[in-house]
């Protein structure tokens, strides 16, 4: 080494700027990082731009200085334009000079390894010019034994000995945690830098949920959080979410001080983008149309066959996620939120959107009409449903630019989702999807058969059976005359069903019939099964469990692979039939095999049957605990899910939950709003529920007598459903203390109203147009309520009105 570089090279940090903020988040990667070096020569930091390599560098290199004799030294690339220059701007910053007829590279490498210098030379911003610094590093690296490189890239350097340590954007905050959203790492930084913008922020019960939304948003990236908070002050945090489907507009003020690629998101982004082949740019625009995850075959069929090798490379770039492997065994990619957005913006610039959404319609067309069939298979249901599940996000996209763009295809995808929809509780958003998308078609055709069948299976488990009535009738009255078809037995077992749940018993049954025998003729062993529940139901609801048990094990031996709900429904009569005959261990036994499938494919409709099923057995046996415990999780299942007739069928339990624990009044109450509800609902209460709780009803009204009974009649039947189901939840919760009513000082007449509302399930906007008063002031009002009597959330507050007797 020359005498100018053994002054210049010393222990210590070189090159590297004063934190003049401080680093939020990133203790856990420091510590990692500076681990690797101390095994690793070569250690390569990858992130997507904007992560804080560079940040993350500089940390890390004060802290490992001590390790090295003669100390750190930040050679910045980002400048460097030429590759070939990469040598010199090392050696120019380890103070090297030329020698005559050698290349700079093997200077370097000389004048390292003649003195064994000990230093750590940290190559920051390596991605423009990375195989320029990945020459340089297979060079030094085997000449000079002490030096050890740390790298930041935006992908990898490929050199032989590289530990690549890819940087993981910021933690975000858990949905299901709201509490905890302070000390979310990303959370964090945003309040730190908010803070340093404007002095007077802070993160309290109205900041922080929106700003938890808001770095969820970003995708929990540093220098998006940062360029955000800088914006507090013009804009304040409900603004800043509110803007940010234009994000690249609105973080654009960044450190003046910064290189020009940091100093906006566009800028940031931009960066990488441009370091791609004009292939790779294609494809990054193309697959930025996914909503969520997605396949290496997705891609191919969005971006062209030839898209895998440039995939791969977006990985390797940090443009990409690696692959995850999700429930289903599939591995997908993900790209976040902000790349995605800068990838549709180019799409718009290239007139590429209409081609590409096509393609992505289609590929889920494909995924869902695979999935649907694998769905009505019982030994494949559990991996169809998993595999929706995991295209969820795509599929929903898809269909909602099918509904405006391409009819055919819109009616396609909704019915061939319709059975997973129904799997999974999807009820409330997804039955006016498949009604408009049945809309479009002609009146008549397999299509619109198909989609006013499950438009009927939807109605009927969202308790709507004259609803679901219509459209099965529609269905057998469009096809007329035509020879029997499968779509024939469907809509008569559907009627079945319907018919059953509106208290017209005999048309229900001659319905059934007429269901079994077309299935019969046509050979369709999934309609033969449905029928045969639909005669043990009819047999069950007449008194008749013998028969009922008998149909129902009868459609469960057919010599065919059912689909596995009409299993399932069956286990559910076959189960309340053996319990009011009486055989309470055989009915233990079928209620726990149904539970069981329902679980392992998540069947949440047969789930919450079977669970107040399992409730109604432990009350037999006396096991009141667990019987507490089965309703409870029945409960939380329909509120979830929305299935009102089984949320009627939890209140009824929770009657005989009641009655069985000393507590009459609240038995009365919840059988009067179990059976308001069902009228409200078009439901006819079945004759075996009627019988069921004739005597311990009358039981209970004796023991209160006439006018407290009537009280907590007339309290049961003025409930609505959330109220209802919320006074469930807290009788069959002994740990649960409702706070006491506030005594004639504690809420105003106004503040005893909004509680009420509340209660009835009305939102802030819906109680502000109640009262006509703003959105701003229910706030206000509901924060004083909570302030005087400590319930912090609505389900207190609804407990608390039921209670006071205000609801």
């Amino acid at each position: 080494m020359c005498q100018s570089a053994a002054r210049a090279v010393g222990g210590g940090v070189h090159g590297f700027a004063s934190a003049l903020t401080s680093l939020v988040g990133r203790a856990g990667p420091v510590a990692e990082v500076a681990g690797l070096l101390g095994e690793c020569r070569l250690v390569t930091v990858t992130g997507p731009g904007g992560s804080g390599k560079t940040r993350l560098a500089a940390e890390v290199a004060r802290r490992v200085a001590d390790r090295f004799a003669d100390g750190v030294w930040l050679a910045e690339l980002g400048a460097v334009r030429d590759p070939s220059q990469v040598p010199e701007a090392v050696a120019a910053t380890l103070g090297i000079g030329d020698l005559p007829g050698t290349s700079v590279a093997e200077t370097l490498a000389a004048a390292l390894s003649q003195h064994q210098h000990q230093l750590l030379l940290v190559l920051d911003n390596c991605e423009h010019v990375i195989d320029a610094a990945a020459l340089l590093c297979a060079r030094l690296l085997p000449a000079c034994d002490e030096v050890r490189v740390l790298a930041t890239s935006r992908e990898p350097l490929y050199v032989p000995g590289e530990a690549r340590y890819r940087l993981a954007p910021l933690a975000l905050p858990d949905p299901d945690d709201p509490a905890g959203a302070v000390r979310a790492e990303a959370v964090a930084l945003f309040a730190d830098r908010a803070r340093g913008a404007d002095a007077r922020f802070a993160l309290d019960d109205q900041t922080g949920p929106v700003v938890a939304r808001l770095v969820t948003r970003l995708d929990g990236m540093p220098l998006a959080i940062e360029l955000a908070a800088a914006r507090i002050e013009t804009l304040g945090v409900v603004q800043l979410l509110d803007r940010l489907d234009d994000r690249f507009e609105l973080l654009t003020t960044g450190d003046r001080t910064a290189a020009d690629r940091q100093r906006s998101l566009t800028a940031t982004v931009q960066w990488s983008y441009r370091l791609l082949d004009e292939h790779e740019q294609r494809v990054f625009r193309l697959i930025s149309m996914f909503p969520g995850p997605f396949t290496l075959e997705a891609a191919e069929a969005v971006a062209g066959e030839g898209a895998g090798p440039s995939v791969l490379h977006l990985v390797d770039c940090s443009l990409l996620a690696p692959p995850r492997t999700d429930p289903d065994g599939r591995s997908r990619y993900v790209m976040l939120e902000t790349l995605r957005a800068y990838g549709n913006r180019l799409l718009a610039e290239a007139g590429e959107q209409e081609q590409a959404m096509a393609a992505l319609a289609g590929y889920a067309l494909a995924v869902a009409t695979q999935a649907a069939a694998g769905l009505q298979v019982g030994a494949t249901e559990i991996a169809a449903a998993q595999w929706l599940d995991a295209e969820d996000a795509t599929t929903r996209h898809a269909l909602a630019w099918a509904l405006d763009h391409d009819a055919g295809i819109a009616l396609r995808l909704a019915v061939a989702l319709a059975p997973w929809w129904l799997l999974r509780s999807r009820l409330v958003t997804e039955y006016p999807l498949l009604r408009e998308a049945a809309g479009q078609a002609e009146t008549g055709s397999d299509a619109w058969c198909a989609a006013q069948s499950w438009l009927g299976r939807m109605a009927h488990y969202f308790a709507c059976p004259a609803r679901a009535l219509g459209h099965f009738t529609a269905i057998r009255d469009a096809i007329g005359d035509r020879p029997p078809a499968r779509v024939l037995a469907d809509c008569l077992s559907g009627r079945s069903g319907a018919l059953a749940d509106l208290g017209r018993i005999d048309e229900a049954a001659d319905d059934a019939r007429c269901a079994l025998a077309v299935a019969r003729e046509l050979r369709y062993p999934a309609g033969e099964a449905m029928a045969l529940v639909d005669l043990a139901t009819m047999a069950f609801h007449a008194g008749d469990f013998g028969g009922a048990v008998q149909l129902a094990r009868q459609a469960g031996e057919i010599p065919a692979d059912i689909p596995g709900w009409i299993a399932r429904s069956g286990s559910d009569i076959v189960t309340g039939a053996l319990t009011l005959a009486g055989d309470l261990a055989a009915a233990e036994r079928s209620c726990a095999a149904g539970l069981a499938r329902a679980r392992d494919v998540g069947d949440l409709r047969n789930l919450a049957r079977l669970l107040i099923r399992m409730a109604i057995l432990d009350l037999g046996t006396g096991r009141i605990q667990d019987a507490t415990k089965h309703l409870r999780q029945s409960l939380q299942v329909t509120g979830r899910t929305g299935g009102q007739a089984e949320t009627f069928d939890g209140l009824d339990c929770c009657g005989h939950l009641c009655a069985a624990t000393g507590r009459p009044a609240d038995a009365i109450t919840m059988w009067a709003a179990s059976a308001a509800l069902s009228r409200q609902h078009g439901f006819t209460d079945p004759p075996s529920a009627v019988r069921r709780r004739a005597e311990p009803l009358d039981r209970a009204r004796h023991t209160l007598g006439g006018g407290r009974a009537r009280a907590a009649e007339d309290r049961g039947a003025a409930m609505s459903v959330a109220a209802a189901t919320e006074y469930a939840l807290m009788l069959a919760d002994h740990r649960s203390q409702p706070p006491a009513p506030p005594g004639p000082a504690g809420l105003s007449v106004r503040e005893r109203e909004l509680v009420t509302l509340v209660a009835q399930g009305s939102t802030d906007v819906q109680i502000a147009a109640e009262l006509f008063i703003s959105v701003r002031t229910v706030s206000s009002h509901l924060d004083r309520i909570r302030a005087k009597t400590g319930c912090r959330r609505r389900a207190d507050l609804t407990r608390l009105a039921l209670t006071a007797g205000l609801a």
